[in-house]
């Protein structure tokens, strides 16, 4: 039976309800470790994508500078000074690339509309800008694959930044004139629509550490920003709301798994608990809980805080959304002191940020307000070519934590909207990469995490690979490969890797195959196209097109039993 939106019911919980951290233990390997596991019927198979990454054509058809093209330029912002002027050219190719995805079995494709090209800096709605994605959910659409639309990916157009950016309060109204104007032109075929995606990034990552755009270093601008990105997603989720009762509404956040050094070390739990309060509480609980934590508000007061709180801005924030999307990659081991031996790929500056050789050109720091007595150690796990350690089980306990804490209370359904991994992949002479010994296991090894939380209760309803394409990886350049798909960027070839077939017959059947089966999948993968392509793919239907009219299905407007 296809999944469905919970009927609403009391959905604002009081404010001051926050639970008190609790550090959890890993977990042990279940009978998901092995095997093929199959998921629900309904379960939305699909991969994502941002605009800036992907899109290209910045100077075309009206779209204006976003913080990113002008980052992009700063000597030393991003590796090998690499900007998004043309990127994945989706902008001309999208027809191509839903083809791509349509031979991948996908039921679902989260992507993000660009504010600098649908109001660009940040004033009038461009025709031009819009017809773009109209294009796009028609063709989508007739693909019989569900969008999914982001509404903020990180791309603030510059005139806005100039003006104040996030840390000014008429930033948060500026977004929501800007998501109406989507929704007016998109609303009548778009049923799913998030707000902002990881806000943490956009306020602490972009204001604090100055690691991305805008590459601020303030920590007062950092908890502005955070508290006027929240106001802007309730400002939007209550005007998508009032004028479409029907739409799912909803918000995703980068979450870990906040674990002490030594659990049975008070300092290094309350350590942890500031990690997960600065990384995670702040986050959360405005939204699904109605009030910022007492222990964050403390560690923010320094920081201006209570100064950009106003009168009746937690009650728009909690405004009742349907969907919380989780992005996922890795959990963090914390300890109230530093490690006794310096470790290159763990540092206080956590979750991927660049530090290549040109970084010292500019001036970066600890991407929190209150980094005191927070320290990140290494715990020899497998890493990713980001630095990042493989933790999957990690995201078990975080989707059952949310479902138990957050999202079951409000009757909330969970998406794991981002899940992936970057390596150096090797490419052949035809462009193919075989990548079944690190991306792929790591997709496999997620997914069976994400079934051992269903299975325990977590009410996870869908799985989004990030990325559909190798793109602009943000600080990284395009040093840094997501994708279950290759972009060659010299010719714009794709070309489907190991893990791309692997995960089109994950989603043409909504079963994990048996770790056998893994060896096959760098050379076949029924009905996945396997080498490269140029947007006409083959792959027929197979029972396809009945997989994608569940998942388009199993998102139901609020109230829904579809």
């Amino acid at each position: 039976m296809p999944f469905a939106v919970p009927a609403a019911g009391p959905r604002r919980p009081a404010p001051g309800t926050t639970l008190p951290f609790a550090p959890s233990a890993p977990l042990a390997p279940t009978s998901n470790a092995t095997g093929a596991v199959a998921f629900p019927p309904g379960f939305v198979w699909g991969a994502a994508t941002a605009a800036f990454q992907i899109e290209g054509a910045t100077a075309e058809d009206g779209r204006t500078d976003s913080i990113w093209d002008v980052f992009a330029r700063v000597p030393g912002a991003v590796a090998g000074g690499d900007d998004g002027a043309v990127a994945c050219d989706h902008y001309h190719r999208y027809r191509d690339d839903v083809a791509l995805m349509r031979s991948l079995h996908l039921g679902a494709y989260r992507f993000s509309t660009s504010w600098a090209r649908v109001r660009p800096d940040g004033g009038a709605p461009n025709p031009r800008g819009l017809a773009f994605y109209d294009r796009l959910v028609d063709e989508l659409l007739a693909a019989d694959i569900l969008p999914w639309v982001t509404l903020y990916h990180w791309d603030l157009p510059q005139a806005l930044e100039d003006a104040g950016g996030w840390p000014a309060r008429e930033t948060a109204y500026r977004f929501a004139d800007y998501a109406m104007t989507a929704h007016e032109a998109l609303g009548d075929r778009v049923r799913v629509w998030t707000t902002l995606n990881e806000p943490w990034c956009s306020s602490f990552l972009s204001y604090i550490g100055g690691e991305h755009a805008p590459g601020r270093t303030s920590r007062r601008d950092g908890v502005a920003a955070a508290h006027h990105l929240l106001l802007g997603h309730g400002l939007a989720a209550a005007a998508i709301r009032e004028v479409d009762p029907t739409a799912v509404v909803g918000l995703t956040v980068n979450l870990t798994v906040a674990d002490p050094v030594d659990p049975a070390n008070p300092a290094d739990v309350a350590a942890a608990a500031k990690h997960d309060g600065l990384f995670n509480r702040t986050f959360l609980d405005p939204v699904l809980r109605g009030d910022y934590p007492a222990d964050v508000r403390e560690w923010l007061a320094p920081y201006g805080l209570d100064d950009v709180v106003r009168d009746g801005d937690l009650p728009l924030i909690s405004t009742p959304i349907d969907a919380l999307g989780v992005n996922y990659y890795n959990g963090s081991s914390v300890a109230a002191t530093p490690p006794a031996v310096v470790d290159a790929g763990v540092t206080d500056r956590p979750d991927g940020v660049r530090d290549d050789a040109d970084a010292p050109r500019r001036h970066t720091q600890a991407p929190t307000p209150s980094p005191e007595g927070v320290h990140h150690h290494g715990r020899g796990l497998p890493r990713t070519a980001m630095g990042w350690e493989v933790q999957p089980e990690g995201l078990t306990r975080l989707l059952t934590r949310l479902h138990r804490d957050y999202t079951g209370p409000a009757g909330v359904a969970l998406y794991v909207t981002e899940n992936g991994a970057a390596y150096d992949d090797v490419a052949d002479d035809d462009g193919f990469v075989d990548d079944s010994g690190d991306r792929l296991a790591y997709l496999d090894a997620h997914l069976r995490a994400v079934k051992d939380a269903i299975d325990a209760g977590a009410d996870v309803r869908g799985y989004f690979a990030w990325s559909l394409l190798d793109n602009f990886e943000w600080a990284h350049g395009y040093s840094k490969r997501f994708g279950i798909v290759r972009t060659d960027y010299a010719t714009q070839r794709r070309t489907v890797k190991a893990s791309g077939r692997w995960y089109g017959q994950v989603a043409r059947t909504g079963v994990v195959p048996d770790a056998s089966a893994v060896a096959g999948a760098d050379q076949s993968a029924d009905g996945v196209t396997g080498g490269a392509a140029d947007g006409r793919a083959a792959g027929g239907d197979d029972g396809a097109g009945g997989a994608r009219a569940a998942a388009r299905g199993a998102v139901g407007p609020r109230g829904a039993d579809s």
